[in-house]
């Protein structure tokens, strides 16, 4: 026994490699955070290696600093106790000195570690020169005259190398301080760039991936969009992250099942119309004889009950020729012969085939804007215009107007049909277009009607590819359809 693919949802075949809906949503977020945590991990080391640049600098510069004033102050302190010793002649002074002179090179040699673009000639004269007042001061109380200048001129030239070695500390560390600014703009604009490089490629990130997993979502929205609207020839294919695949499979399953269940209601309709027209047919002949009074005469009352019965025989074989016809125009909406027609011609032709259905109501039909032209079936759409027109001529008061304006805009053409009739009723409006549905506000006096006009309507605009909506009106039924040109 054989079954029916349309009866049963597909089964789901295992696929192990591709990734969910979830899964890629996951995915994208943690490629956008990794490329913000790598950027502020890269901005975090950077800081880090400036601070300790830094650092190290300001390091430099209080040795540099300190070992200049050192050696400036312990040979100021040299020079001082020198003289106290000349005047009081004090061992004590002289003690101060040698001590002061020890400091001074301890200072000296702590220079020369950490100023090595320092002349080597300066450390070599203040060696020597201190080392030559040393030797004055020890051997004894200097004589004045030739030792105690020589003594002077000692001091004289240790002033002059502190001074040079200050200045040269000073410009050491200017040097560090105009590098390590130079180094913090560059690594700014590196920063500057890293950060910028790093949003722009967050972005572009999320905007893919959004992209990405919002188009299949999309997809499946138009889809349902279509089975909403009856429209089943269309097979639904999604591409993108297996969850998504899969209601797609299961979209595309129901759609093969709405359009199989859609197929049987049209055949059973169709045959069960054609079924009552035959005893339809019979009982309509036989209450025709009734009322010609062929078995014999009838009294008031019984031409009272043959009148009711031909008025609902009449009004039943309506229904049933109207079903007829609803069904014809579903199977036709699928068997267009499509070609370019001219819009404004057409719907002067539908106007001019109703000329005196609409001046009997002295009615004023007008066509206005501009034409265009489209790809679709004439017959069909001649068939919309003709059933619009039907139903403004029936709603609309005596002596009203119904107008049908064109007007294009990019790829579209708006046709609007206005009448001056009592409108659709709120609650009427988001069923006007399924079959048979009779809207409250009837025009007085008139009979109702079959309700497939604008069923048949709905069905030939959705094959063409467009639209129609009742839009707000402040009087009367304003019908829009939007057509793709």
């Amino acid at each position: 026994m054989s079954r029916d693919p349309t009866r049963e949802p597909p089964r789901r075949t295992p696929l192990r490699y591709r990734l969910s809906f979830r899964q890629l949503l996951l995915v994208a977020f943690l490629l956008v955070g990794a490329v913000l945590s790598a950027s502020s991990l890269y901005v975090l080391v950077t800081l880090e290696r400036l601070a300790a640049h830094s650092r190290e600098s300001a390091r430099e510069a209080v040795r540099l600093t300190e070992a200049a004033e050192r050696l400036g102050e312990r040979t100021l302190t040299m020079e001082r106790s020198a003289r106290q010793f000349l005047v009081l002649d004090d061992p004590v002074f002289r003690q101060r000195f040698l001590d002061a002179w020890q400091e001074a090179r301890v200072a000296l040699d702590t220079l020369a570690g950490v100023l090595p673009e320092a002349s080597a000639s300066d450390f070599d004269t203040w060696q020597h020169h201190g080392e030559g007042a040393r030797e004055l001061l020890e051997g004894g109380k200097p004589r004045r005259g030739g030792n105690e200048a020589a003594l002077f001129a000692h001091f004289a030239q240790l002033r002059d190398v502190n001074e040079r070695l200050a200045l040269t500390a000073k410009r050491r560390v200017e040097r560090g301080n105009d590098a390590l600014i130079a180094e913090l703009e560059h690594q700014r604009g590196l920063l500057g760039a890293q950060v910028a490089a790093a949003a722009v490629l967050a972005v572009l990130l999320a905007i893919g991936f959004g992209l990405w997993l919002t188009r299949p979502l999309a997809r499946l929205e138009r889809a349902i969009g279509r089975l909403g609207d009856g429209r089943f020839d269309q097979e639904i294919v999604v591409r993108g992250p297996d969850d998504l695949r899969r209601v797609a499979e299961q979209l595309d399953w129901l759609r093969r099942r709405l359009a199989a269940l859609e197929a049987d209601k049209a055949r059973f309709l169709r045959h069960v119309s054609h079924e009552l027209k035959t005893p339809l047919a019979s009982l309509r002949e036989g209450v025709a004889l009734l009322d010609d009074e062929v078995p014999g005469p009838l009294g008031p009352a019984q031409h009272e009950v043959v009148g009711i019965l031909m008025q609902n025989v009449a009004a039943l074989q309506a229904q049933i020729e109207g079903l007829l016809r609803y069904n014809a125009a579903v199977f036709d909406a699928g068997r267009a012969a499509h070609r370019r027609v001219a819009l404004q011609p057409l719907i002067a032709q539908a106007v001019e085939a109703q000329r005196l259905q609409w001046q009997a109501h002295a009615l004023n039909v007008e066509v206005a804007g501009d034409d265009a032209t489209l790809l679709a079936d004439a017959d069909q759409l001649g068939v919309v215009f003709g059933n619009l027109l039907s139903n403004a001529i029936r709603f609309s008061p005596e002596g009203g107007r119904i107008r049908f304006e064109l007007a294009t805009q990019l790829q579209v053409v708006w046709i609007d049909c206005r009448d001056e009739g009592p409108g659709v009723a709120p609650d009427d409006a988001a069923r006007i277009f399924e079959p048979f549905y009779q809207g409250r506000r009837q025009p007085p006096g008139a009979r109702h009607g079959s309700g497939i006009g604008l069923s048949i309507v709905h069905e030939y605009i959705a094959v063409l590819g467009g639209t129609i909506a009742l839009r707000p009106s402040e009087r009367g039924a304003h019908f829009r359809i939007e057509l793709p040109l």
